[in-house]
């Protein structure tokens, strides 16, 4: 599994670095979120660990703009098809086991570029679609 990380982590540099200053790096959701895969990986056998939750309400936090949102959730989505044995339902429950309301589902499937910052979750008037 490190060596998957480890590309997954090598291509999100490559993919991130024409991004915005200041958009989130790939390594950033990474590494924030590696604290959770044990979790996801073992059908919640170990319970949320703190660290997971904290790198959930800090990634929710810092990725504001719609750019950065679809960011995040490019790599989110990149590290989750990295994980073999990753059970999606327990992936997508986390946030709201962390008090995150995440506004995409991680599958496969996911289309990040959909994904539009909502009126109260945008910094930036710009980023703002009336839903």
């Amino acid at each position: 599994m490190s060596v998957k990380l480890a590309w997954v982590m090598v291509l999100c540099l490559i993919v991130g670095a024409p991004l915005a200053k200041g958009a989130i790096s790939c390594g950033q959701v990474i590494s924030t979120l590696t604290p959770c895969i044990p979790y996801v990986r073992n059908n919640g056998a170990v319970g949320v660990p703190a660290p997971c939750c904290n790198g959930i309400r800090s990634l929710n936090a810092a990725a504001q703009s719609t750019p950065e949102r679809q960011s995040a959730c490019n790599c989110v989505k990149a590290l989750a098809a990295s994980i073999s044995g990753i059970n999606y339902d327990l992936t997508n429950k986390l946030p709201g086991m962390c008090g995150v309301h995440s506004p995409f589902k991680i599958s496969p499937s996911t289309n990040c570029k959909r994904f539009i910052c909502q009126v109260k979750s945008c910094k930036n008037s710009a980023d703002r679609e009336n839903v």
